[in-house]
């Protein structure tokens, strides 16, 4: 990471999501800011108004929006990818961010395969109870599952939270 404080570029799900199960908080307690691209904004604000989550990451000081520019690599990532992802991923490099936030398995690949380090949900969870901000990741991923709509496959499930001690 950089010395400065740290670049961090999100994609929709995630802001999504927290916002659905009313701790969106939980990115900033994290990471203090984050960074989105033109596309994420409108399809959680504009697209998403009257949606949970819109007006929570409208009203979000610490979320800033930030243009692409290599428009070229937003189209060719478009192929496969929805215009969130490829911008997201796009800014990423752009920026040259310390971490891109996706839950999306062909973007996260994609973004890797362009050198980019990613997270998902799951571990800014993790993230989270590692520096204390939360006690426990169970409740999270369950109200993740069931108010959200998150899924989440039974190993994985099982898996993080043998890990973190939680069964």
């Amino acid at each position: 990471m950089n010395s400065e404080k740290p670049v961090i570029v999100s994609n929709a799900s995630l802001l999504i999501n927290l916002a659905r199960i009313g701790h969106l908080d939980l990115l900033q307690a994290v990471y203090n800011e984050l960074v989105i691209p033109e596309a994420v904004w409108e399809e959680v604000v504009v697209a998403g108004a009257g949606q949970l989550g819109a007006e929570q990451v409208r009203q979000a000081d610490w979320i800033r929006v930030r243009p692409v520019t290599n428009r070229h690599l937003v189209n060719a990532l478009r192929q496969d990818l929805d215009a969130g992802e490829a911008e997201a991923i796009t800014l990423a490099a752009e920026l040259g961010a310390d971490l891109l936030l996706m839950d999306e398995r062909l973007g996260r690949e994609t973004a890797r395969h362009l050198g980019l380090r990613c997270m998902g949900l799951i571990g800014v969870l993790v993230e989270a109870k590692h520096r204390g901000m939360i006690r426990a990741i169970k409740p999270y991923l369950d109200m993740l599952r069931d108010i959200a709509g998150f899924r989440i496959r039974d190993d994985l499930y099982q898996r993080v939270l043998e890990d973190e001690a939680e069964l």
